[in-house]
């Protein structure tokens, strides 16, 4: 309920934010988009169903507007506040810039923290068997570790220790390598709150503290890991929750990753033979009289296993693949693959099952002081390993052994050529379409929720995004869809230019005159940033150009190269010296690439960023709509297209008083049916095109 004390605190904060920054212009927008938040999460539209969809385009502070809106309703109904982003620089900006900020001009107490995957933690049982401390085995290394590992390890375990480290990957002060951090990670099994010695674990540590906060910030990755376990396991439980998506419109994206398995069939052969090995170890610290069972059923799970996985790497054969992968037509296994999943689901099931009891029986006498620590924590953290595989590769084939669906999308499945291991392959499946599970997982159970981006409609419309994250657009439903345009000028501030072209980005000959093209469009003494739709061809270009540039004293830099911090100081540096700077990039620079001022004054798009269906889930997905008879490009492809074009626009203007260009040298955004939807969902510039 909308409260006067809500409205009052909400005020507060708004007045107070023109004496906490320079130049502060009162947005209208702004204004409105904190209204409505407001007005949704207490319920004004609709009593249960609280959920605002909002594109803010970029410039009305949308951070500030859902701080401002959705803290004073959480903490005056003593509810809680999880804000989930997609990327680690907005993560860093609410923490160290927007909260900060948003404390000094609220009338209102609330604490906040920064939450991560239980995966960016290290357990300390296994930090302690993997660096040899306790005299354990280093059964969690897929193979023997090098010496400069065990002594990282050995440091790693000092320093846990002393206290001069907290166990979190991330505050490391160097990389640590993939297959190290593998071996000591903390995971759900080995790290258990019940057991004394994990209370001061690294996670439990962290875990405890998000039980205090009003505010918690996630990302995408971990929301959906917690919904996966139910719920309240990780983060607050949704129904005391609400939740604030910024970047939403990649939320369905990490869902659907979250819901895909995949695991080899050698590898995992070769691991449950080690485990096979110390099935007796194990038992031997459970309670002799109840334990036999659960022992007898794990190695008849084993041994039952380890043939039927090498057999079938001999049913595959690697030389009818396409570039080492084939995709099950329409989901659709052969019967014998169907039969043999069916089989090796129970199967697995069944050793994960009688794994897990075999550990809930050591923790049992290790909780009621019948077992020593130093025995039965290395034997925990060594099982907590299996015991993760043994759940994943059960989940491969509980999604392989399903059934056809009657309704909906079908599953992907696939294989994989795994180059690690000789004659081995990794089966790989993922749903289609998640909408329905984030529905049930969050949408249905929250307080509340705020999905908001820049980008989140797709050729005007949200119809798109709604399909995907299984959002109701029924008027009845209750959901709130707000599209809020940037305040900036762009008919005086900023032109879109789209020159007359020989060919089209499909023609044989479009590299080559991109070459002859480019540096006529390049803006001297200017910053320059120019997007191409693949390396290869930003590599071809800029091989060709580098000497031209050079002769002009123009200075260059290519996406790869060297990191995007070093680019980027670079390029300020050049802007500063009123040098011409040149940006060569691909997609990830045309998302979260912030260039404002001076620092980006002509901005190059080569290509639509039409993405080509290569991954196994998208040629499923597009053989989904076609199978009923409907259209992938129009449906998918081209939605997708516009929403990257416009991320790769708002690269242009990022404050007010920024000015520039944006020239595109893909003509078939005049030239085609689709294109004419292409160019008006692009902010209002002033138009310069040539025919």
């Amino acid at each position: 309920m909308l409260t006067t004390k809500i409205q009052q605190s909400i005020r507060t904060s708004y007045q107070n934010l023109q004496y906490q920054l320079d130049n502060f212009i009162p947005r209208r927008a702004q204004n409105y988009l904190v209204a409505e938040i407001t007005k949704t999460l207490c319920g004004q539209y609709h009593k249960s169903n609280r959920i605002l969809v909002a594109e803010a385009g970029t410039g009305i502070g949308k951070s500030l507007s859902y701080l401002m809106a959705a803290i004073p309703v959480a903490v005056m109904n003593n509810r809680k506040v999880v804000i989930s982003t997609a990327t680690v620089a907005l993560q860093e900006q609410l923490v160290n810039k927007d909260l900060p900020l948003y404390r000094r001009i609220t009338d209102k107490e609330f604490s906040f923290i920064l939450a991560k995957g239980r995966q960016r933690y290290c357990c300390a049982e296994k930090l302690a068997s993997a660096s040899g401390v306790d005299g354990g085995q280093l059964a969690m290394f897929e193979s023997k570790p090098k010496k400069k590992d065990i002594d990282q390890l050995e440091l790693m375990y000092k320093k846990l220790a002393e206290n001069k480290w907290d166990g979190d990957r991330d505050s490391w002060p160097k990389p640590i390598k993939d297959e190290i951090w593998q071996s000591i990670v903390s995971d759900k099994h080995s790290c258990n709150n019940s057991m004394p010695a994990h209370r001061n674990c690294p996670f439990q540590k962290a875990r405890s503290e998000l039980d205090k906060v009003d505010v918690i910030i996630a990302n995408h990755s971990l929301v959906m890991a917690d919904a996966d376990l139910g719920g309240g396991v990780i983060l607050p439980e949704p129904e005391n929750t609400i939740y604030i998506f910024d970047e939403a419109h990649h939320l369905p994206h990490v869902a659907r990753d979250h819901s895909s398995a995949a695991a080899s069939l050698k590898g995992a052969a070769s691991w449950l033979e080690r485990l096979n090995q110390s099935v007796s170890k194990f038992a031997g610290l459970a309670d002799a009289k109840r334990v036999g069972r659960f022992q007898n059923e794990l190695q008849s799970a084993i041994q039952q296993l380890i043939p039927q996985l090498s057999q079938l790497t001999t049913r595959f054969d690697a030389s009818q693949f396409e570039e080492k992968r084939y995709r099950f037509e329409h989901g659709d296994l052969p019967s014998w693959l169907e039969e043999e999943a069916k089989e090796l689901k129970q199967i697995s099931q069944k050793g994960a099952q009688a794994t897990a009891k075999i550990a809930d029986l050591i923790a049992e006498r290790l909780k009621d002081g019948e077992i020593a620590a130093r025995l039965a924590e290395p034997a925990l953290a060594e099982l907590g390993f299996y015991l993760q595989r043994m759940d994943n590769l059960a989940q491969v084939w509980k999604l392989m052994a399903e059934p056809k669906r009657e309704k909906g999308a079908p599953l992907a499945r696939w294989l994989e050529v795994n180059d690690e291991r000789e004659g081995d392959f990794i089966v790989n499946v993922s749903p289609l379409e998640v909408g329905w599970q984030l529905d049930q997982q969050i949408w249905s159970r929250c307080v509340g929720a705020v999905l908001v981006s820049a980008t989140m409609r797709a050729l005007n419309s949200f119809s798109f995004f709604c399909h995907q994250a299984g959002i109701s657009e029924k008027s009845d439903s209750g959901t709130q869809f707000l599209a809020l345009a940037s305040p900036f000028d762009y008919q005086n501030n900023a032109e879109l230019y789209i020159p007359a072209m020989k060919y089209e980005p499909q023609a044989p000959q479009f590299t080559e005159y991109l070459i002859e093209k480019l540096p006529k469009l390049i803006e001297d003494k200017q910053a320059n940033l120019v997007l191409f739709s693949s390396y290869w061809q930003m590599n071809q270009v800029a091989d060709a150009l580098s000497a031209q540039f050079i002769k002009k004293g123009w200075a260059l830099q290519v996406q790869g190269e060297t990191s995007r911090s070093e680019i980027l100081k670079k390029h300020k540096k050049l802007i500063d010296s009123d040098k011409c700077s040149i940006l060569f990039g691909t997609g990830s620079f045309s998302e979260g690439l912030d260039l404002p001022g001076e620092l980006l004054k002509n901005l190059v798009i080569t290509k639509i960023p039409f993405g080509v269906p290569t991954s196994p889930v998208e040629q499923a997905h597009s053989e989904y709509i076609e199978s009923r008879g409907g259209n992938p490009f129009l449906q998918i492809t081209v939605p997708d297209a516009s929403k990257k074009l416009i991320q790769s626009v708002g690269r242009l203007l990022r404050k007010e008083q920024d000015s520039g260009r944006v020239v595109i040298l893909d003509r078939r955004i005049v030239t085609k049916r689709y294109g004419k939807s292409l160019l008006d969902s692009l902010p209002p510039f002033k138009r310069n095109i040539e025919y």
